[in-house]
């Protein structure tokens, strides 16, 4: 009888660590998708201020917007995004999982993209696509 109680204890111990573990995970997941969006909202109001005191969004790529929004620009003029922007060594935005984010203009709206979690863009070997886009 000891011995079944004790199965029984220890087989609920794992179940509640197994629960713990996926619920800190979903809470982390969750941090950074909501870092996420708000990196990127401040990227879109910087990137609006620029067009409207430089006359059209920067062009290039990611490491050039940054650039540009950080007075490499006609004007000198340097905009903020929101708290201090994580760049990478060649001086990319990047996302919360630490992949450069791609940078997409088109006439009045731009889109910007995220490989996700798993760091790879169209990851076509995953069943569930964790890559977020995000456009103004």
């Amino acid at each position: 009888m000891k011995r079944i109680l004790f199965i029984v204890g220890l087989v609920t111990m794992l179940a509640g660590v197994a629960w713990g573990v996926q619920r800190w995970n979903s809470f982390q997941a969750s941090a950074k998708t909501n870092q996420f969006n708000e990196d990127v909202d401040n990227l879109f109001v910087a990137l609006q201020q620029y067009k409207e005191r430089i006359g059209a969004y920067p062009v290039g790529s990611n490491a050039e917007v940054a650039k540009a929004l950080m007075g490499n620009n006609n004007k000198n003029l340097i905009i903020l995004v929101g708290r201090k922007k994580d760049l990478n060594s060649k001086g990319e935005f990047i996302d919360p999982w630490g992949t450069p984010l791609r940078i997409y203009f088109s006439g009045e709206g731009v889109l910007v993209r995220s490989a996700g979690p798993n760091k790879r863009f169209d990851d076509s070997t995953v069943l569930i696509q964790d890559d977020y886009y995000r456009s103004n």
